[in-house]
């Protein structure tokens, strides 16, 4: 009846005799034991379990992605910290330098005051030197022109006259 009714419908009976129609049948038959079998269950179990893979990989990527950007910003933060320490560094270094600068010109200044005094002492104390020897030879030039007055133009009554004044002068002088 339903060879009947596939003829009848116009279906040529060479179709059933064609290896597409079994081809076809042993297809559909293979799908369908696939499926009773519960092949698509575990295809399913599959392509989940890889999916659940893939969702931890991505969690782990991500986790690992914070890490670094974590670690990142530490080291960024380090970086700017030892960038300003560095600053600081050398703007104490150059405070200490100027400092010091300081420091060496008023020793410096300092020292030479004192050298400037040693040398006007020094050039005092030269000025009272030659004052005295000047004084000492005058007083010497006096006495040897005196003395050679006193030889040429004195005569022996005048020299004890003057010694008896000059002893009494000098008592006078001593009381």
């Amino acid at each position: 009846m339903t060879l009947h009714f596939i003829m009848a419908a116009g279906y040529n009976t060479a179709f059933y005799q064609d290896s597409r129609f079994y081809i076809l049948v042993a297809l559909v038959l293979f799908f369908g034991l696939l499926i009773w079998k519960g092949v698509h269950k575990a295809i399913a179990k599959g392509l989940d379990d890889r999916a659940a893979t893939i969702s931890n990989d991505l969690d782990e990527a991500r986790r690992l992605r914070e890490e670094a950007q974590t670690l990142l910003a530490s080291y960024h933060r380090k970086q700017s910290e030892a960038e300003k320490l560095a600053e600081d560094i050398v703007a104490q270094a150059r405070k200490d330098a100027e400092s010091m600068a300081s420091d060496a010109r008023a020793q410096l200044a300092a020292k030479l005051e004192r050298r400037t005094q040693v040398a006007e002492e020094k050039i005092a104390a030269a000025e009272a030197q030659a004052l005295n020897d000047v004084k000492a030879r005058a007083a010497e030039l006096a006495v040897e022109a005196a003395e050679t007055i006193l030889r040429k133009d004195l005569k022996a009554a005048d020299h004890t006259r003057l010694i008896n004044e000059g002893l009494k002068q000098m008592g006078s002088a001593l009381n």
